[in-house]
C-alpha cells in the first residue's frame, strides 16, 4: 500500500510541476501527462501481480485497459496536419475509447427532462479537433473554387460522389454578425453545410473526418476516461475553462483562450455550440438499444430538430455543461427571405458552430458513406 501512495504522489507531484508551466500548446502537455499516468497505472499492475502488493487490505486496483493500451499504442497521440494548399492547420487530440456513464443523473438541479436517465454508453477511440472550426478553417472551403483535379480515386475511396462537394452560396449579411473574424469560431451555418465541410476535408487530406455523434461529444467533453472531471457548480472553475453569459460580453470569443479539459479539448462547453451527426430526440436516452450500447447514432430523416451539444456565449452558467442538449429549429432561419431559405446559413443562429473527429480506425467505404447525408430542402 505504501508503495501505491508513493507512485501517487509521483504523479501529483509531476502534475503541479507541469501545472505552472502550462502553454497554449497544452494538447501535447495533455498526451504526455497521460502517457505518464498510464505508465504508473501500468507499472502497478505489473507490482501487484508480482505480489509486490498484496499486503493491501483494499480491493484490488482495477486497471482501465485503455490505460494499459495508451502506454502500448504511443503512436495515439496528438497531432497537427496542415490543410493542402494552405497554411491552416487542424489541430487533432486523441480520446481513448471505453464505456462511461451517458446523461445526467434524476434528481440533479436543473436537470432537463431529455438529459437522461442515463446510460452505459461505449465508444471506440477517435481524435477530435482541439477547438471548434475556426473561420480561418471554414474559409478555405466556403470561399475556394473546388478543385476538379481531386482525382475521383480519391473521391470513390471516401464513397464521395463527384459532384457532392460545392462550396456554400454567400450567407445573408455579416456571418460574424460583427463579432469579430481572426481566431473566431466560424457559426450560423446549417447541420448539412457542416456536414460538406468535413467531406470536402476528407477529400482534401485524404484522412475521413466527420461531426461526432452526441455519444462521442458527451464522452470527449467529460474528459473520456477521465470520467471525474466536471466543472458544474463551480463558478470560479467554470470562469477559468468556458465562455458564457456571465464573462462573454455577449460575443463569442477567440478559440482556445480559455484552459481545456483533461484531454486538451476547449471551448468544449461553451462559446459557441455544437453541432454533431444525429437528429434530436426527446427520449434520446430511452430509445437507446442494448444493455450498453455501443457507438450510437440516429441519423438524421428530417430537417429539424437536428442535435446540437454544449452551450454559448449566451447562455447562464448552468447550461453550460456537458449534458446539455438542443435541437435545431425553423426560427434559426427566420430571417431568410429565400425561398427555399439556404441550405448553408441561419440567418438567426449566430451561437452554433462545430468541431470534428476522425476514428482511429478507418471505417469501410460503405460505412463511410452512411455519413455523406443528403440536403433537405427548407420551405
Amino acid at each position: 500500500m505504501s508503495l501505491f501512495i508513493s507512485i501517487t504522489a509521483i504523479n501529483i507531484s509531476y502534475y503541479y510541476m507541469f501545472e505552472n508551466y502550462r502553454t497554449r500548446t497544452e494538447a501535447k502537455y495533455v498526451t504526455h501527462y497521460v502517457n505518464f499516468t498510464a505508465f504508473l497505472l501500468l507499472l502497478l499492475l505489473i507490482l501487484s501481480s508480482c505480489g509486490m502488493l498484496s499486503n493491501s487490505s483494499d480491493t484490488d486496483l482495477e486497471i482501465p485497459e485503455s490505460a494499459i493500451e495508451i502506454v502500448i499504442n504511443p503512436d495515439f497521440a496528438a497531432y497537427s496536419k496542415e490543410i493542402p494548399g494552405s497554411n491552416v492547420t487542424i489541430d487533432m487530440v486523441p480520446v481513448q475509447g471505453g464505456t462511461f456513464t451517458m446523461g445526467r443523473a434524476s434528481g440533479e438541479v436543473g436537470k432537463s427532462p431529455h438529459e437522461g436517465p442515463q446510460r452505459q454508453v461505449n465508444i471506440d477511440s477517435f481524435w477530435m479537433t482541439s477547438h471548434e472550426i475556426s473561420w480561418e478553417q471554414y474559409e478555405l472551403f466556403h470561399m475556394e473554387v473546388v478543385e476538379k483535379e481531386i482525382a475521383e480515386e480519391q473521391l470513390d475511396r471516401f464513397g464521395i460522389e463527384p459532384d457532392a462537394i460545392v462550396t456554400p452560396s454567400p450567407p445573408w449579411g455579416d456571418k460574424t454578425f460583427g463579432m469579430g473574424h481572426t481566431g473566431r469560431p466560424a457559426v450560423s451555418m446549417t447541420h448539412y453545410a457542416a456536414v460538406v465541410y468535413a467531406m470536402w476535408l476528407t477529400a482534401k487530406t485524404g484522412e475521413f473526418h466527420r461531426l461526432p455523434t452526441e455519444a462521442e461529444w458527451e464522452y470527449a467533453c467529460r474528459g473520456g476516461i477521465f470520467q471525474n472531471y466536471n466543472l458544474h457548480g463551480d463558478p470560479s472553475a467554470l470562469d477559468d475553462h468556458e465562455w458564457f453569459r456571465d464573462n462573454s460580453e455577449n460575443t463569442y470569443q477567440r478559440v482556445a483562450s480559455k484552459k481545456p479539459n483533461p484531454l486538451g479539448l476547449y471551448d468544449m462547453k461553451g462559446n459557441v455550440a455544437e453541432w454533431t451527426m444525429d437528429e434530436f430526440h426527446t427520449d434520446y436516452h430511452e430509445i437507446l438499444e442494448g444493455e450498453v450500447p455501443g457507438n450510437p447514432w440516429f441519423k438524421p430523416e428530417v430537417l429539424y430538430p437536428r442535435a446540437v451539444r454544449g452551450g454559448s456565449y449566451r447562455d447562464p452558467a448552468g447550461e453550460i455543461r456537458c449534458t446539455h442538449r438542443r435541437g435545431s429549429d425553423g426560427h434559426w432561419s427566420r430571417n431568410d427571405p429565400q425561398i427555399p431559405r439556404s441550405m448553408w446559413w441561419h440567418t438567426d443562429a449566430p451561437f452554433v458552430g462545430f468541431r470534428l473527429l476522425r476514428p482511429k480506425e478507418t471505417p469501410s467505404r460503405e460505412e463511410m458513406m452512411e455519413y455523406w447525408i443528403m440536403p433537405i430542402f427548407d420551405f
